[in-house]
C-alpha cells in the first residue's frame, strides 16, 4: 500500500504537466482563430460610422438679417392665425350677400273627401330698407380689419426680428471683447509672474494679477450667457423649426437714421395701427346702418293655389304681409350700435394721441442714443484705447505697475461694452418706430445708416 501511494504521488506531477500543455495548446489555437476573425472583420468604430452616417453633427451656419426676416415671415405661427381670421371673414361676406329663403306652405281643411280643401303656396320675403347692402358693407369692413391686422402683425414680427438680431449681434461682439480681455489678462499675469520670478516686483502683484484674471473670466462667462440667451430669443421668432446657427452676420456699428419730424408726420397718417382703428370706426358705422335698416319691416309676398273638392275647382291665392312696428322698432339695438360707434371713435382719437406721443418720444430717444454713440466713438473709445496701449507698453518696459494697466484695461473695455449696448439700444428703438409707423422701406429694410 505504501508503494502504491508513492507511485501515485510520482505520477501526479506528470499528469499535471500534460494537462497544462493541452490547455496552453488549446488557448494558442483559440487566440489564432480570434486574430484571424478580427483581421477579416472591419473595426467596430468604422462599421458604426459607415452604418450611421446621419449621426454626424450638422454644420452650424451664420444668419443674416435678411434671412432672419424671411424665415420669420414665412414660418411664424401668428401670421398663420391672422390668415385664418381673414378666411373666416370671407365667410361673413359670403353670408351677408345671401338673400332670405322662400317658404313652401301646405294646408289641409276638413278630412272628409267630399268637403276637403287643400292649398299650396309659396311665401317670398323681400328685405326692405337696404338691409342686404348694409349687411354686406359691415362684413367687408370686418374683412378689411382682418387684412390690416395681418399687415400689423407682419410689421410687428419684422421689428421684433430686427431688434433681436442686433441684440444678438451686440452680445456676440461683447463676448468677443470679453474673450480678448481674458487673453490680455492671461498675458499680463504671465508677465507679472516672470517679473516676480526675476525678483523685480513683489509676489503680491502676481496675486492681484490672478484675481483680476479671474474677474475677467467671470465677465466672459456672463457675456457668453447673454449671447446664448439672445440667440434663443432670436430663434424663437423664426418659426417652429428655426435653423441651427451660432453666429449672426452684420455690422452693428452702422447706426440707424433718425427720421425727421415731417417724415414722422407723413408716416404716422398711414400707420397700420391707426388704419386698423379707423377701419373699426367704419365697421361700427356700418353696423349702425344695419340696425337702422332693421327698423323698416320686411314684406312677404304669397302666391299659391287652393283646391276645394266640394266645388271641384282651383282658386288662385295672392297675399302680402307686413309686420306693424308698433312696439319693437329695434330701438335698443340701434342705440347700442350708436354708442359703440362713439366708443370706437373715442378709442381712435386716444390711440392717435398715444401713438403720436410714443413715436415722438422714441425719436427723441433715438436722437439721444445717436449722440451718445457719436461721443463714445469719437472721443471716449480712442482715448481709452490710447491710454490702455500706453499703459501696456509702459508696464512691459517697467515704467508702470500692474494696477495702472488693470485700471486702463477696465476703462477701455467698459467704454467698449457701453458702446455696443448703445448701438443695440439704437437699433431696438428704430425697430420700435418702424413697428408703429409701419413703413418697412425706411429702417426695416435698411437698418443701418446708408446715407
Amino acid at each position: 500500500m505504501l508503494k502504491s501511494n508513492q507511485n501515485k504521488k510520482r505520477r501526479t506531477p506528470l499528469t499535471f504537466h500534460r494537462t497544462t500543455k493541452k490547455v496552453a495548446v488549446a488557448g494558442l489555437f483559440i487566440a489564432l482563430a480570434a486574430g484571424a476573425a478580427l483581421a477579416q472583420s472591419p473595426p467596430a468604430a468604422q462599421t458604426n460610422r459607415s452604418a450611421r452616417p446621419e449621426a454626424q453633427p450638422e454644420t452650424a451656419t451664420t444668419l443674416t438679417l435678411q434671412k432672419a426676416i424671411a424665415l420669420a415671415l414665412e414660418g411664424n405661427l401668428d401670421l398663420a392665425v391672422a390668415t385664418r381670421e381673414i378666411e373666416a371673414t370671407e365667410g361673413q361676406v359670403l353670408q351677408g350677400q345671401l338673400r332670405p329663403n322662400p317658404e313652401l306652405e301646405y294646408s289641409l281643411e276638413n278630412q272628409r273627401a267630399q268637403t276637403r280643401t287643400q292649398s299650396v303656396q309659396i311665401n317670398l320675403p323681400v328685405e326692405m330698407g337696404g338691409k342686404r347692402a348694409a349687411r354686406i358693407a359691415a362684413a367687408e369692413r370686418g374683412r378689411d380689419i382682418a387684412v390690416e391686422g395681418l399687415n400689423v402683425r407682419r410689421i410687428e414680427i419684422r421689428a421684433a426680428v430686427i431688434a433681436a438680431f442686433f441684440e444678438m449681434l451686440a452680445a456676440q461682439e461683447r463676448a468677443t471683447l470679453a474673450l480678448d480681455s481674458v487673453d490680455l489678462a492671461k498675458k499680463a499675469t504671465d508677465a507679472v509672474a516672470k517679473r516676480v520670478t526675476a525678483g523685480k516686483v513683489s509676489p503680491v502683484e502676481e496675486s492681484k494679477a490672478r484675481v483680476a484674471e479671474a474677474g475677467v473670466r467671470v465677465e466672459l462667462a456672463q457675456a457668453q450667457s447673454e449671447q446664448r440667451n439672445a440667440r434663443v430669443r432670436l430663434a424663437s421668432l423664426l418659426g417652429p423649426n428655426p435653423p441651427r446657427f451660432t453666429l449672426v452676420e452684420g455690422n452693428v456699428e452702422a447706426t440707424p437714421v433718425v427720421p425727421s419730424f415731417d417724415s414722422v408726420q407723413q408716416r404716422l397718417s398711414a400707420s397700420p395701427t391707426l388704419r386698423r382703428a379707423q377701419l373699426e370706426v367704419e365697421r361700427r358705422r356700418s353696423l349702425v346702418d344695419v340696425e337702422r335698416s332693421k327698423q323698416m319691416p320686411d314684406v312677404t309676398f304669397r302666391l299659391g293655389v287652393k283646391r276645394a273638392n266640394e266645388l271641384q275647382s282651383d282658386q288662385l291665392l295672392l297675399g302680402i304681409s307686413v309686420p306693424l312696428p308698433l312696439f319693437n322698432r329695434n330701438q335698443g339695438n340701434l342705440l347700442e350700435a350708436l354708442k359703440r360707434e362713439d366708443k370706437a371713435r373715442d378709442e381712435f382719437q386716444a390711440l392717435n394721441v398715444r401713438v403720436g406721443t410714443e413715436v415722438m418720444q422714441a425719436r427723441e430717444q433715438l436722437d439721444a442714443i445717436r449722440g451718445e454713440v457719436d461721443v463714445l466713438q469719437r472721443d471716449i473709445l480712442p482715448g481709452a484705447k490710447s491710454a490702455y496701449d500706453a499703459a501696456t507698453i509702459g508696464f512691459e518696459n517697467g515704467k508702470f505697475n500692474f494696477l495702472e494697466v488693470l485700471d486702463a484695461q477696465r476703462t477701455y473695455f467698459a467704454a467698449k461694452s457701453q458702446y455696443l449696448k448703445a448701438l443695440a439700444e439704437a437699433h431696438r428703438v428704430a425697430a420700435n418706430i418702424d413697428r408703429v409707423l409701419g413703413d418697412p422701406s425706411t429702417n426695416a429694410d435698411k437698418p443701418a445708416n446708408q446715407e
